[in-house]
């Protein structure tokens, strides 16, 4: 585990004293802990559905077409 010493804002610290109550925690650590587990969820990438990788590997098998000008060849 990491130590960290942060500075933060008096609303980010209400945050994490309100998160810490209502959630039964320990200290402000957990608190911020649980929150960034949450938020981490929701912003990283996630798991592709294996409906969608069989797509793509199908996809990749499809005879594809040259296209010299673009712009053209989409008018």
């Amino acid at each position: 585990m990491v130590k960290a010493i942060v500075d933060i804002e008096d609303n980010a610290n209400r945050i994490l004293n309100i998160v810490k109550a209502k959630e039964n925690l320990n200290d402000k650590s957990d608190a911020l802990n649980l929150i960034l587990k949450i938020f981490g969820k929701e912003m990283l990438e996630p798991e592709l559905k294996p409906d969608f990788i069989k797509e793509l590997l199908e996809s990749q098998k499809e005879k594809t077409i040259k296209i010299k000008n673009f712009s053209e060849h989409y008018k």
